[in-house]
């Protein structure tokens, strides 16, 4: 329960920050356009109502979000979060992938796109779980060269992995090496 307290802070603390700086710029723009009723779904309330503030932060920069070094960074992300136990059961990657079809901001993207980069990582994540993550780490920090499109893909591996009301253990240290590769501080994010 800390976890997510720690993470609905932070989430406050992003929405914050962008009011104070406008939505230009650096970070997630636009998050600070939300800040009247974004402040109390933050600072209280359910896993739930976390995910959805971190979905509407996304959808608040979809526009900003169709290069595909996003695109391939946030399948790779989905990958890592669920194969993050070491093993992706067949309604497990369902689930996942469903997940990614129905976010809007991966709307932006072709479907069969994302479906077939998604399965290729979960299929390397299997196979072989730690060259697989080596190699999803890797296509991760592509993103890094824009911050705000690194945050997101923080932000998509967040909201798949408490998508079921959970953050597991094995999903929280998958997010902080994806924060590591991307060279944010995973206290950014209260992980």
């Amino acid at each position: 329960m800390a976890m997510w307290d720690r993470i609905k802070d932070q989430a406050k603390n992003l929405q914050q920050s962008q009011s104070a700086r406008g939505s230009g710029g650096h970070g997630l723009p636009g998050q600070g356009q939300h800040g009247g009723h974004g402040s109390g779904q933050a600072s209280g309330g359910s896993k739930a109502q976390l995910v959805g503030l971190l979905k509407s932060q996304l959808a608040s920069v979809k526009t900003e979000l169709k290069s595909g070094a996003y695109r391939d960074a946030s399948m790779a992300m989905c990958a890592l979060v669920a194969a993050a136990d070491g093993q992706v059961e067949p309604a497990e990657r369902q689930r996942v992938e469903e997940l990614i079809l129905s976010n809007e901001v991966l709307q932006n993207f072709p479907a069969d796109q994302l479906r077939q980069r998604f399965n290729h990582h979960v299929d390397r994540l299997v196979a072989n779980f730690e060259l697989g993550k080596a190699e999803v780490l890797q296509e991760i920090s592509k993103a890094a060269k824009k911050p705000a499109e690194a945050r997101a893909v923080i932000q998509t591996g967040i909201v798949v992995a408490g998508a079921d009301g959970y953050f597991e253990p094995s999903e929280q240290y998958a997010v902080r090496e994806a924060c590591t590769a991307l060279g944010i501080s995973p206290a950014e994010f209260g992980i």
